[in-house]
């Protein structure tokens, strides 16, 4: 019954930026931890960035500096933004999100993913 929708994906210059939104909808009672994950062609996923509901941030190597999540607990929405692009960060980005629902079930939910390209 919980849903992930990610948004905000699409084609960007190298050098440019570009800001993923994710939504989480429905029987939620707490959001504990939230994060960016990326799947390039051929390559395993990876995480990329996560957001703990106390504040903690932690970013893969490669993106420091250049991403930044963010949260909005009471629209229970995490973003992504990512400066600076680079044509290796192609990929599908992942939502995802660790989810107690209204019933108590803890688990992790994801979202279907938004397509970045990035040109050279």
């Amino acid at each position: 019954q919980v849903q992930l929708v990610e948004s905000g994906g699409g084609l960007v210059q190298a050098g440019g930026s570009l800001r993923l939104s994710c939504a989480a909808s429905g029987s939620i009672f707490r959001i504990n931890a939230m994060g960016w994950y990326r799947q390039a062609p051929g390559k395993q996923r990876e995480l990329v960035a996560t957001f703990a509901t106390g504040g903690g941030r932690n970013y893969a190597e490669s993106v420091k500096g250049r991403f930044t999540i963010s949260r909005d607990n009471v629209k229970n929405m995490v973003y992504l933004q990512m400066n600076t692009l680079k044509p290796e960060g192609a990929a599908v980005y992942y939502c995802s999100a660790y989810i107690a629902t209204s019933d108590y079930r803890i688990m992790d939910y994801w979202g279907k993913g938004t397509l970045v390209t990035v040109s050279s």
